[in-house]
């Protein structure tokens, strides 16, 4: 099997390529295949100058190692022209393809002569293509001439009408489409560079590559590629087209509509923000395909064992960042928390100045489950200074009238516990409690309030570990001067 990730270097790695990516890498490993990463920069118009590193960048980050691909040789469409040149000649030369000279004015212009109520938008195809200008209406001598003096053209794909393209879709099933129906598809623009189309046809073939995955938007490209290995008398590899993925009010997952609803589209943006690459795959994994069982939670190298193609719906699937964050939380919960901490060192130094990496590890354990992301851990400012102000809400609520006593009683009987554990700290408080005749939460509460700040977090015991006699002791003494 072999497979490729064909992106345009037109703006950074969206997520939904990196699912195809993923999807074309799982079968490749599966069968020990071959994942190709072939760069279509013939659209120069919109091309991105950095876009092709994100590419490259984002699929190492994500684990997805490349076996040819531009670092390994002719992989960019604009180091190839010298291929599509050649098909191009051999189309012309056996009438699947003509030259036409119409400007974009004459071409709209055709458009407004020929629209009916039941066509109002015509295509340049069979149909049109007698009333313009090109070398199927204009004489030999004529298209020369206009070649000659160097007027601007474009190639297109002859299609005769009165046919069936009929191709068997891995995840759609039989697919037909008519080729009435289908227009006269550039193949060549008049800058001289390849459309997709033909650029596409070309390269497959030279790669020799056995199956095409993709989105679903190239639907509809489909019997535009399909007449084209036929005139060039190529077989055809096998296709799948991947379900739309969602944004969660129904459409596309588009940048527009994504921004709007806070939800990153590039993978370069959920790299910065501290995802999981492992998470982000898994979750992508699961835009589509449905495993055989209830397992949801897959390694890379559990998908590899597990994926299959045959198991990809043809329904779109709505994107959700809260399963997102889910699916990161597990997959934290599989590193340990020296990898956590080691990961966030530059981040906890910049935020906290000199932390000691045993600290952070320490830390790490601590809110090993409560973290949905490796850079929650800088977030819990109270694991490294003391808190500055409390939570009003949380004052509000567990600061009562007699917590200051109750906390200044428990203060001052931790100066005299032996040894420093949860166990030991907890027996002090409930014989504290115990003496004033109150329940437990009526002082666990306003502790965890005065050691952090909030009114939530790991378990109080654990934290007051953590944190040490000294630093409990003195942030216990600050809260009650406080709050009173």
């Amino acid at each position: 099997m072999r497979v490729r990730f064909a992106p345009s270097p037109t703006g950074y790695l969206h997520v939904g390529g990196l699912r195809t990516a993923l999807y074309n890498w799982l079968l490749a490993r599966q069968s020990g295949g071959t994942f190709i990463l072939r760069i279509e920069d013939t659209d120069r118009t919109r091309f991105v100058a950095d876009a092709e590193e994100d590419i490259v960048d984002s699929l190492e980050w994500a684990g997805l190692d490349v076996d040819e691909g531009p670092e390994t040789g002719s992989y960019r469409q604009s180091e190839r022209t010298a291929l599509y040149d050649a098909a191009l000649a051999r189309l012309l030369e056996e009438g699947n393809a003509y030259i036409a000279f119409d400007t974009p004015e004459e071409i709209e212009q055709m458009r407004s002569r020929l629209a009916t109520d039941t066509n109002p938008n015509p295509r340049y195809d069979w149909s049109t293509r007698s009333h313009m200008k090109n070398s199927l209406t204009l004489g030999t001598d004529e298209v020369a001439l206009r070649r000659e003096r160097g007027d601007p053209f474009v190639v297109r794909l002859r299609v005769e009408p009165g046919a069936e393209v009929l191709f068997t879709d891995i995840v759609r099933g039989d697919v037909r489409f008519r080729t009435d129906d289908v227009d006269d598809q550039v193949l060549m623009k008049s800058d001289g560079l390849p459309t997709y189309h033909l650029a596409n046809v070309v390269d497959d073939h030279d790669m020799r590559i056995s199956h095409v995955i993709r989105g679903e938007e190239w639907l509809s490209s489909v019997p535009k590629h399909v007449l084209l290995y036929q005139a060039l008398g190529w077989e055809t590899p096998r296709m799948a087209h991947l379900p739309l993925i969602l944004s969660p009010t129904g459409g596309k997952l588009s940048k527009r509509n994504a921004d709007k609803q806070g939800i990153p589209v590039f993978v370069r943006e959920y790299r910065e923000a501290g995802y999981e690459p492992s998470a982000l795959l898994n979750y992508l994994a699961l835009l589509g395909w449905h495993p055989e069982s209830e397992q949801e939670v897959f390694s890379l190298e559990g998908l590899v064992d597990t994926f299959s193609l045959d198991r990809v719906g043809p329904s779109g699937v709505q994107f959700d960042m809260d399963k997102l964050a889910w699916f990161n939380g597990q997959h934290i919960r599989m590193r340990s928390p020296e990898e956590i901490a080691k990961s966030q060192m530059e981040a906890l130094k910049k935020a906290y100045g000199d932390v000691d990496e045993e600290r952070a590890v320490q830390a790490a354990r601590l809110m090993h489950e409560r973290m949905a992301i490796a850079s929650d851990l800088v977030g819990f400012e109270y694991l490294f200074k003391a808190p500055s102000d409390w939570d009003e809400a949380g004052v509000r609520k567990r600061w009562k009238d007699d917590s200051a006593r109750l906390v200044q009683t428990y203060r001052d009987a931790l100066m005299d516990v032996q040894e420093w554990t949860a166990e030991q700290l907890e027996e002090t408080l409930r014989r504290v409690t115990g003496q004033h005749d109150v329940g437990a939460g009526r002082l666990i509460h306003p502790v965890r309030l005065a050691v952090s700040g909030v009114s939530h977090g790991p378990g109080l015991f654990d934290l007051l570990v953590y944190l040490g006699r000294d630093a409990v002791c003195e942030r216990l003494e600050r809260a009650v001067n406080a709050l009173g």
